[in-house]
């Protein structure tokens, strides 16, 4: 397992009990007691740890190599999960992907940000940055669920829209433009989740949800802090500083209204225990699905829209010209 730098004492430890365990098999001999009171001194330390972290360590834990990604969502939450490509209109970009599937015996229509788990599929979805003709094909993918009334469940983990040169010549920020008003037209159940980054518009662009839920270690946020760090200070080195100002963890979301739940992640983050994680999801995914479809899809399109607009709004009637 990959270990992030504020983990180093934990992985020390597991380091030490990885010896003990191949020494006891060597020399044939118990140390079962040794092993048990790491085990315990590990576990203890990780819950610690992962119960305090800074908005920088969330950030880091949110782009973790080993973090599982939308396809891995799609393939253990989902079944009968059949892609759908292309734009039809350029061609199909990678680093978005989606398509109909069955989400216990109902058909809905999911769609994500995959960035790729080794160098072959990173580069083979550009590391989860979409070009125009990704935004174009959850449109498409958006408007043809509306069409035949079946729910939206977007996957959020990107670090941005692919900036290239070639991508802004085709409409970068107008294809985010219109996947931002397809998600607040269409008239079916949209639930977006957070599930690593979401960075920028790339995120907004298929996240502007009935529901938005965002894994615990997750972010969310207007720009990544290295980037606001050379923006405002011309310093990388800043980047601690411009993630706490930045306010992209999911417990200052929540308690700013951007978002609606935050799903309580394994402990030690959602890449030590997959299939515990899949499960959170999972359920969560289950209750509010089972709430919004009890809602008539004007009302459905009216919530979404007065949920965006309401957000940043300053009302206080105290306030005189």
């Amino acid at each position: 397992m990959h270990f992030l730098e504020f983990e180093k004492p934990i992985a020390e430890i597991e380091g030490k009990i990885a010896e003990l365990r191949h020494l006891s098999e060597v020399a044939g001999t118990s140390i079962t007691d040794e092993i048990l009171k790491l085990q315990s001194k590990a576990s203890k330390d990780l819950k610690t740890t992962y119960k305090n972290l800074n908005p920088w360590q969330k950030t880091l834990v949110a782009r973790h190599p080993d973090r599982p990604h939308f396809l891995d969502y799609a393939n253990s939450i989902f079944t009968e999960f059949i892609i759908l490509s292309g734009d039809r209109g350029f061609s199909d970009d990678k680093a978005i992907l989606g398509g109909l599937a069955r989400f216990k015996g109902r058909t809905v229509m999911i769609i994500g940000q995959e960035k790729g788990h080794d160098t072959e599929t990173r580069l083979r979805h550009n590391f989860g940055m979409a070009r125009p003709e990704g935004y174009r094909k959850a449109q498409r993918l958006m408007k043809m669920a509306d069409h035949f009334g079946i729910p939206v469940i977007t996957f959020v983990d990107t670090a941005g829209a692919y900036p290239g040169v070639g991508a802004e010549e085709r409409g970068q920020s107008e294809a985010i433009a219109r996947s931002i008003e397809t998600c607040l037209s269409i008239r079916v159940p949209l639930i977006s989740i957070i599930i690593g980054e979401g960075g920028s518009g790339g995120a907004i662009a298929i996240s502007s949800a009935n529901k938005i839920l965002m894994l615990e270690h997750s972010i969310f946020s207007v720009i990544s802090p290295e980037g606001c760090a050379s923006i405002l200070w011309r310093d990388g080195d800043k980047s601690k500083s411009a993630a706490e100002s930045l306010k992209l963890t999911a417990q200052d979301l929540k308690e700013l209204g951007l978002i609606d739940e935050i799903i309580q992640e394994p402990i030690g983050g959602a890449h030590r225990n997959n299939k515990e994680a899949f499960k959170k999801v999972s359920d969560k995914i289950d209750k509010n699905l089972k709430e919004l479809i009890k809602t008539e899809g004007g009302q459905l399109r009216a919530r979404r829209r007065e949920k965006f607009l309401a957000m940043g709004r300053i009302e206080n009637k105290n306030l005189t010209e």
